[in-house]
């Protein structure tokens, strides 16, 4: 009887490690942040979050040439992992350095150490530009296809809590009149609509919506100066939760990126966090962008 229990735990553990399930995959193992960083100041930063898709399934991909150019010319990370599933865990690591949930559903107000606190305390502006988001100000829920788990920054109480800052929760369509009359804002969050995040659009839907919408961006002379771009993946499919969230794509895109830069470090949201708030001039980074080293070698 023992050996039948002890056959079928070692039978349990090698189908776990096949497929990603059943076992929780460990955080990627890191070297402590550098006293110094190669990362240069940035005028403005911005991140777009795209949804759901391997690493495989995008880099190479003839359904994306746009992002596959965009990572050719500029910088990859070719070791890059999400932190959980489903989705909204990895938007709070984005911005908190901390899962906060793994409930899609969650409503509640979220008062941890978070970007838009760091920003505030060094005099910074910030917008989180959402697609199909219904008004400006809004932090209700799902309005499809606007998925408030996408939108971190709508639960910050720093944010609901203050009329001023609930003002930079904006639709997308401001985006290019703010790039067109130079009010764009220190940090923009990009959010694409889950048809347009190839989260439930194809991926050459994805691919068209950042040629035309953030194409703009890439070619102003504003951003060509001294921006900094991340185009990053928010997980993987659901079959693959390796370090938490699977593998997927980063692109990193700016002037001062080395040219066609390849990254085999194993690095995840929170060294993205920690890149962003290093090239907005932070010295104090939330959760575990603290403990985890910046992007240092893409520049």
């Amino acid at each position: 009887m023992l050996f039948k229990i002890l056959k079928l735990q070692v039978a349990c553990l090698t189908v776990a490690a096949f497929c990603g399930c059943g076992t929780k995959s460990p955080p990627c193992q890191q070297a402590p942040p550098s006293a110094s960083s190669n990362v240069p100041a940035s005028s403005h930063v911005f991140i777009v979050v795209e949804g759901n898709h391997s690493y495989s399934s995008v880099i190479g991909s003839s359904s994306m040439p746009y992002l596959n150019g965009l990572a050719n010319q500029y910088g990859l990370a070719t070791q890059y992992f999400a932190d959980t599933h489903p989705s909204i865990g990895n938007y709070f690591m984005l911005t908190t350095g901390q899962i906060i949930t793994n409930d899609d559903s969650f409503s509640g107000t979220v008062s941890a150490d978070n970007l838009v606190r760091h920003l505030l305390s060094m005099g910074k502006t910030w917008k989180s530009y959402a697609e199909s988001l219904p008004s400006v100000g809004y932090t209700g829920g799902d309005v499809y296809p606007y998925l408030k788990h996408h939108n971190p920054f709508a639960y910050f109480s720093d944010v609901v809590n203050a009329q001023n800052q609930l003002q930079r929760l904006v639709p997308f369509t401001q985006f290019a009149s703010d790039l067109a009359n130079g009010q764009l804002p220190d940090f923009s969050f990009i959010v694409p609509n889950v048809k347009d995040d190839a989260h439930d659009g194809s991926l050459s839907q994805a691919d068209s919506w950042l040629q035309s919408n953030i194409g703009p961006l890439v070619s102003d002379s504003m951003f060509q100066q001294n921006g900094l771009l991340v185009i990053v993946f928010d997980e993987s499919d659901q079959s693959d939760s390796k370090h938490g969230g699977g593998h997927v794509a980063l692109v990193l895109v700016g002037p001062a990126v080395k040219k066609g830069h390849r990254s085999p470090v194993c690095s995840q949201h929170e060294n993205t966090l920690r890149t962003m708030g290093q090239a907005l001039g932070m010295s104090s980074f939330p959760g575990a962008a603290a403990n985890v080293p910046d992007f240092s070698e893409f520049f």
